[in-house]
């Protein structure tokens, strides 16, 4: 890893969400933040050892008591930051936390910049680039399978991959150049083969990728159909809430519902849609064309029609939102007498949201159409989920590829060293081994401040 300025400066932050709770933390890094704790802490124990926690008070320059504390001491390099690392945790609330962070900063540390913490836990090699954005990952995971994904990285499972092909690419260029500049000792030989296997793990990483970005981001589902055929039903029975109002008068909705679920482990965003039909009434209308943009711009749509209902004018309008990549036929209200009748190419998801019939069959071809013929295996502990990394990894694919065609091409063995080098630099971009300091400031400022 390149070498990257570290600050010198003692940084602190409250690293607990601000509002009541019963406990908030203010944190510090930097080799000093011993003596600041010193400056406003009061106990009965003068002599710190690290990995200790320590009972006693917050003061302020006037020696009046500001919270009744616990100290957590965590010494260079075993901490977070690998560096010293004081963790304050006193009663939480909006005055406590805000008083002794102030405090804190008053007595020579600055305010931590967004996802500082993380940034020097990178900068001193405790994490690599991307197990310390799988930080932020597992935060903002909003299923148990998508935290777990996260868990994994930061545990170094595509970090241990992604060193593993760097050195099997290094390890060629090596052997390629020893034989350019010693001829005499080594053979020049041909390193398709193992151009080859390297890029099918590479290779492998990627096609993961498809899969990474569903769990990381969810997906979005919107439900489409004409007036009163059960859209804010179905909303309501998927979120097991009652989150759209349901009557029997056609056009009750007319703007976007959205509400969250979990399917098997995929956030899934679900949109009750403005019943598509055509009228002259103004504001239907505004929200007619709200919900077409909706479905267009969904990863699933779910066309909902009306068993008890004929199929008409309306419902065949809605065939022009058909997707075949993306698109669900579903019936509701089975439980009513069929008139429905669908066209023959149509493949019906029979429900009925009322009587809580068939939503299991429906979020199974929820899951047909999300992984289409993948095999999705919840074992498998390693996801492409960034498409910074899924990128990195398709440049280094394309210039193995190159370094391949290269040799093939009978051309110059020094220009395939081009080419891997290439891809040991792309791949190298993953885990901050070649990146900008543009980019790591980039995604260090989506972290929260604390972090």
């Amino acid at each position: 890893m390149e070498a990257r300025k570290i600050s010198d400066d003692i940084i602190a932050a409250i690293s607990t969400p601000i509002g009541t709770g019963g406990i908030g933390i203010v944190r510090m890094s930097g080799t000093g933040s011993l003596s600041i704790l010193k400056k406003i802490f009061k106990c009965h124990c003068n002599d710190f050892q690290s990995h200790h926690i320590y009972y006693g008070s917050i003061v302020d320059e006037t020696e009046n008591i500001i919270d009744e504390v616990l100290v957590n001491i965590m010494f260079a390099p075993k901490s977070y930051t690998r560096e010293d690392v004081i963790e304050i945790n006193c009663h939480g609330g909006l005055l406590c936390v805000k008083q002794i962070l102030q405090l804190v900063l008053n007595s020579g540390a600055r305010l931590a910049e967004p996802g500082e913490f993380t940034k020097r836990a990178y900068l001193n090699g405790r994490l690599d680039l991307l197990q310390a954005e799988a930080v932020i990952d597992v935060i903002n995971s909003k299923t148990d399978l998508s935290k777990q994904v996260a868990v994994n990285q930061l545990s170094g499972s595509l970090s241990n991959k992604i060193n593993e092909c760097l050195q099997i690419i290094l390890d060629i260029i090596a052997r390629i150049e020893a034989a350019i500049d010693y001829p005499d000792e080594y053979e020049i030989f041909d390193a398709s083969q193992e151009i080859l296997n390297v890029s099918e793990k590479i290779k492998k990483l990627l096609d993961s990728a498809d899969v990474g970005k569903i769990i990381h981001n969810g997906i979005n589902i919107a439900i489409v159909g004409k007036p009163n055929v059960g859209k804010s039903s179905l909303l309501n029975n998927l979120a097991q809430k009652d989150s759209a109002i349901v009557t029997d008068i056609p056009g009750t909705t007319r703007d976007i519902i959205c509400e969250y679920i979990n399917i098997d482990g995929i956030s899934a965003k679900i949109l009750d849609t403005a019943g598509i039909h055509l009228t002259e009434n103004v504001v239907e209308n505004l929200g007619i064309e709200k919900a077409k943009i909706c479905a267009q711009n969904a990863d699933i749509i779910l066309l909902l029609f009306d068993w008890s209902r004929e199929f008409d004018n309306d419902d065949k309008n809605l065939l022009s939102l058909y997707n075949s990549d993306k698109t669900l036929f579903v019936a509701n209200k089975i439980d009513l007498t069929q008139k429905f009748f669908a066209p023959d190419n149509f493949q019906l998801t029979k429900i009925s949201a009322k009587k809580n019939f068939g939503l299991d069959d429906l979020r199974k071809n929820i899951k047909k159409i999300v992984f289409g013929k993948n095999i999705f295996d919840k074992s498998n502990e390693i996801f492409v989920c960034n498409v910074r990394h899924k990128t990195a990894l398709k440049n280094s694919y394309d210039s193995l590829m190159r370094a391949i065609k290269t040799i093939s091409d009978g051309l110059p063995i020094d220009l395939t060293v081009i080419d891997l080098r290439d891809a040991y630099d792309f791949l190298g971009e993953i885990i901050g081994q070649s990146v900008s300091d543009k980019i790591t400031d980039e995604i260090f400022s989506k972290f929260c401040v604390g972090k």
